[in-house]
């Protein structure tokens, strides 16, 4: 299913299916306009990636290209990679690698993308199985194209992994289904992942810089209606800060999350991909991260993991089964890029 609601190039024309644009090109036409950052900043001691087990993640990346599948930890250029592959855990990123969307934060390409790829969610299944994963977390680009935003894809994933690895549970990151969020919901409703996620990203005051053609109150709509149709299944959502945000807003934030029934939350450092994204506003200090994390255990969250280098889908298996957020690593190696 698909509607015509077609992405243009910086030229103003129809953009060819399958045809990436990434860095400037791809936020030329957001509203609020991204200058490329010239001055750096420097990243402080508590930003660094753990290195471990280059051959480990060879054989993953080697697996993912046998089956034609994407993950979000090599599309949008996620610091953690080496410590996840390495320890043989992937997101997947289904229906394809080019987004409809232009968000100036992430690294993923927009376009035009091309038509689902019908035995994606077979392959999927079976790289699961072969990896032996007992958690997997599948996301997706936004494919506002598509007349149910792929929710169906989805669902067919689901299906087709549960086929061959029933005891694996199944974490789904979502999109947010602009105008199709009705369908999206019955389609999803039945059959249901083990847990539903969607990432709320940044405060409402940032969203038409940061989430151009995203809505803060549809969003949190999003995650209250899964659980009101689904109210077993437990709901996640992730933000970044470093974007502008205030202390005030990302508490305001949190508390609207938890009024929408939220069980899980990650908070994470936002990091520019390149000079032509977003710039880092400020880098949040891990004391300052305490902070949300100890107000999100008030509030009265599942699990809120909260701490420089989290990202929404890093170690979820490990969240998901209530540990604690990994602790800070200061001076181990500096994440590399801006």
């Amino acid at each position: 299913m698909t509607s015509s609601n077609a992405p243009v190039n910086p030229t103003g024309q129809r953009a060819v299916q399958g045809e990436k644009l990434r860095g400037a090109e791809k936020v030329a036409r957001i509203p609020v306009k991204i200058i490329p950052t010239v001055d750096i900043p420097r990243k402080p001691e508590w930003i660094r990636v753990k290195m471990t087990a280059p051959a480990e993640v060879q054989r993953i990346k080697d697996t993912l290209r046998a089956q034609k599948l994407h993950t979000v930890c090599e599309e949008a250029a996620c610091p953690n990679l080496p410590e996840c592959f390495g320890g043989g855990t992937a997101t997947f990123m289904i229906m394809g690698d080019i987004c409809t969307r232009r968000c100036p934060f992430c690294d993923v390409a927009h376009g035009r993308p091309n038509p689902l790829d019908a035995d994606e969610p077979r392959h999927m299944a079976e790289t699961i199985a072969g990896l032996g994963l007992k958690y997997a977390v599948i996301t997706s680009v936004d494919r506002d194209d598509l007349l149910d935003g792929g929710a169906q894809h989805f669902v067919d994933c689901i299906l087709e992994t549960r086929k061959t690895s029933p005891n694996t549970l199944l974490e789904i990151l979502v999109p947010d289904f602009r105008g199709r969020m009705d369908v999206a919901l019955r389609i999803m409703s039945e059959c249901p992942p083990d847990v539903f996620n969607h990432n709320i990203e940044t405060v409402p005051r940032l969203y038409r810089a940061m989430r151009p053609g995203s809505d803060y109150q549809h969003s949190l709509n999003l995650l209250k209606k899964f659980k009101e149709v689904c109210p077993d299944i437990p709901t996640k959502c992730g933000l970044m800060v470093g974007l502008g945000e205030t202390e005030e807003e990302v508490v305001e934030l949190l508390n609207d999350l938890r009024a929408h029934d939220v069980d899980y939350i990650t908070i994470g450092q936002y990091l520019q991909p390149s000079r032509n994204h977003a710039p880092v506003s400020r880098f949040v200090t891990p004391e300052e991260f305490e902070r949300y994390a100890e107000h999100g255990r008030n509030l009265g969250f599942r699990n809120i993991w909260s701490a420089p280098m989290v990202r929404s889908s890093y170690f979820a298996d490990r969240q998901y089964y209530g540990e604690p957020c990994p602790p800070v690593r200061r001076g181990v190696k500096a994440v590399a890029g801006l």
